[in-house]
């Protein structure tokens, strides 16, 4: 056990990650030594910061957390604190159900750990990061919360009302990190599109993006989690026009069928939805697509689901994900429908989905071979260094690996690379410049 260190593990997205770089550089800026998601907790203190998005992502916190307090029990470990979505969710029954954990605090009451440590929170230094993705990449949350209210998510019970940040700030923290040497930024938020309604009385993403495009050093610009309803259609003039803005889009879909996305108050209809994507790609020629869906939501007979499967063979997404329905509590699905779709059908339909998603992501993958792309380093793993274009976000989408014995490549650094082989997600290239 090392004196005056604290392990923090993070669980979760990113929007989590950004919050746990956060307190990683206050705790430092009070003198400790800390590291984040280490194998083997070796610190006096650890902190857990939890997802409780859906309930795969609970057990994993909850078994995070018992084994914290069972290292606690048996002296590798003085003090656990739990912070974060699941903390936020069910303060009071894991207070109840765990009494081994030092303190729960919730998805923004994680400053009062300082206090409680004898330290002070800096609000001077409160958007400053410790960060723990490679120095050239940073994730960049533009607001929390969110106001859509769709049937099946918890997350507006955790977070509450979206709440955007303003502009002057996140512009700051963009030339703060620049300064520091970060060249890519990941547009996060619940709801992207939604961002500065609140504040401005207007949507406002696209000027905010504007001005991160113009802020010198930034290289690449990419954008997640936009909803389909009033999509704030300037943008697509941003991202064709603007070459530090990545054509690349992440727009949550969830469904195609009319009576499905009624049924999760979405607000969109089939036809809207094909139009979106349709318009999307004709004003921004090339752009990239990612995009998640759900399978065995209430209604969605197999009639649904093969009008699901239709829509993505008629997409052709260049990234996509998916998951199985499941019950939140308190959720307006879990109150109001009931779940009439078997497990077993579930996962039958999850596979089928992505495995025919593979067959498409393999085919797109091939059209590559042959091109010229920009391609950024982000490590050397084995013998090949692996990047990634603009296309390709981190953590979640494809790569591209570079034989090492091809030459010496630096890390967050831009090669002209030749795509000369691929497989059903990854591509592989030699660097021609």
């Amino acid at each position: 056990m090392r004196k005056n260190t604290i392990d923090i593990i993070t669980l979760g997205c990113s929007k989590n990650l950004v919050d746990s770089e956060r307190l990683i550089r206050q705790l430092e800026l009070n003198g400790y030594h800390v590291t984040h998601d280490s194998e083997h907790p070796q610190g006096e203190i650890v902190v857990v910061n939890t997802c409780g998005f859906i309930a795969d992502a609970q057990e994993e916190s909850v078994n995070m957390i018992l084994e914290l307090c069972q290292a606690k029990e048996e002296g590798r470990v003085k003090q656990v604190y739990v912070m974060g979505c699941l903390s936020q969710r069910f303060m009071k029954e894991l207070g109840h159900e765990i009494p081994q954990v030092d303190k729960f605090y919730g998805k923004f009451d994680w400053t009062e750990l300082l206090n409680d440590l004898g330290k002070v929170y800096m609000k001077e230094c409160q958007y400053e990061r410790r960060l723990t993705t490679p120095k050239h990449y940073a994730y960049l949350k533009i607001s929390e919360g969110c106001d859509r209210h769709c049937a099946y998510c918890a997350i507006p019970l955790i977070t509450g009302r979206h709440q955007s940040r303003r502009m002057e700030d996140i512009v700051a923290e963009v030339e703060h990190l620049v300064s520091e040497g970060v060249k890519e930024f990941q547009l996060i938020a619940q709801e992207l599109t939604y961002y500065g309604l609140d504040i401005y009385g207007e949507q406002k993403i696209t000027e905010l993006v504007e001005r991160i495009s113009d802020v010198k050093g930034v290289k690449w610009i990419r954008l997640h989690y936009a909803y389909p309803m009033n999509f704030p259609w300037e943008l697509l003039r941003v991202i064709r026009e603007r070459k530090n803005v990545c054509k690349y889009l992440d727009i949550a879909l969830q469904h195609v069928n009319t009576k499905v996305l009624t049924n999760m108050q979405r607000h969109v209809d089939k036809e809207q939805t094909y139009e979106l994507i349709e318009r999307i790609r004709k004003e921004v020629p090339g752009i990239a697509l990612r995009t998640t869906l759900m399978v065995g939501f209430p209604g969605e007979d197999e009639a649904e689901f093969e009008e699901l499967k239709e829509f993505v063979r008629w997409a052709r997404f260049d990234r996509m994900g998916a998951f199985a329905y499941s019950e939140e509590e308190g959720t307006p699905a879990q109150k109001n429908l009931k779940d009439e779709v078997s497990d077993e059908v579930k996962q039958r339909r999850l596979s089928e989905l992505m495995d025919l998603q593979q067959r498409i992501s393999a085919e797109v993958q091939a059209a590559k071979v042959g091109q010229v792309l920009k391609v950024m380093v982000d490590r050397k793993e084995g013998d090949y260094y692996v990047g990634r274009t603009e296309f390709d976000s981190p953590e979640v989408d494809p790569e591209v690996l570079i034989p090492v014995a091809d030459g010496t490549l630096r890390r967050g650094c831009f090669y002209l690379v030749q795509v000369v082989d691929s497989d059903d997600f990854d591509l592989y290239g030699k660097v021609i410049r």
